[in-house]
């Protein structure tokens, strides 16, 4: 069960439960299997998770964050979406300085962390070879962000990370036309809900400089300032 600290919600413990069983993308179940099997050598003591991974987070979430995928040896291997990962480290970074985390950094599920206000969840459940899920495997997999939007709340922000994520938070709010343009600390209104687009914290991005601390930090820092702004409208 992978929701904090509201695992006690038969709503969520439902949905998580239902995410961990699911088998509808035989590649993709293959590849957890053999990478939790086989293991990355840094971490050959560890007992990798090898499920697909449910959201977690609090039900009363204000800020909605939704990114790719678990990673191989991230998510796969923990069973809690961006722990024990380089990009982990940028976004509980974040959420820390900024309020929506108990702490800077997450290693492990039962490392004590927990949200304030967010909940994480992800465009594909199960990590795909390459980063790279098919359409037909997102395509399955959106059932669950469906469920998660008809439970968390509307009011709030949604933050997709990457173009991936934000095709399927464009798919949840019906595919507007025009489309709304990717791009990093991007704001739109869609259907009612406002939605923040950024780069993904992967080594990809942070390491070539196309996504630096400064732009990361501004996001989220601009996150905080309009959820405390409408709090008090």
């Amino acid at each position: 069960m992978n929701l904090m600290p509201d695992e006690n919600s038969s709503t969520f413990r439902s949905l998580a439960s239902d995410i961990e069983k699911c088998a509808l993308c035989p590649r993709l179940r293959n590849h957890c299997k053999e990478t939790a099997k086989k293991k990355k050598r840094e971490f050959q003591d560890f007992s990798y998770w090898g499920k697909p991974v449910g959201g977690f987070g609090v039900s009363n979430a204000r800020l909605w964050i939704i990114g790719l995928a678990p990673a191989a040896h991230g998510a796969n291997r923990t069973g809690r979406m961006f722990t024990g990962d380089s990009s982990g480290k940028w976004l509980f970074g974040a959420l820390y300085r900024t309020g929506f985390a108990n702490q800077e950094r997450s290693e492990h599920r039962k490392d004590g962390l927990t949200l304030k206000e967010a909940y994480i969840s992800a465009a594909a459940r199960c990590a795909p070879p390459d980063n790279n899920p098919t359409s037909t495997e997102l395509s399955r997999c959106f059932r669950y962000l469906e469920a998660e939007m008809k439970v968390l709340p509307r009011k709030g922000i949604i933050l997709a990370l990457g173009q991936i994520a934000f095709e399927a938070v464009l798919k949840l709010l019906g595919n507007p036309r025009p489309k709304p343009k990717f791009t990093h600390n991007k704001w739109h209104q869609i259907g009612g809900r406002t939605v923040v687009t950024s780069y993904h914290p992967s080594r990809q991005n942070t390491q070539t400089g196309r996504l630096t601390e400064k732009m990361w930090m501004e996001l989220f820092e601009g996150i905080r300032a309009e959820l405390k702004r409408s709090s008090r409208a």
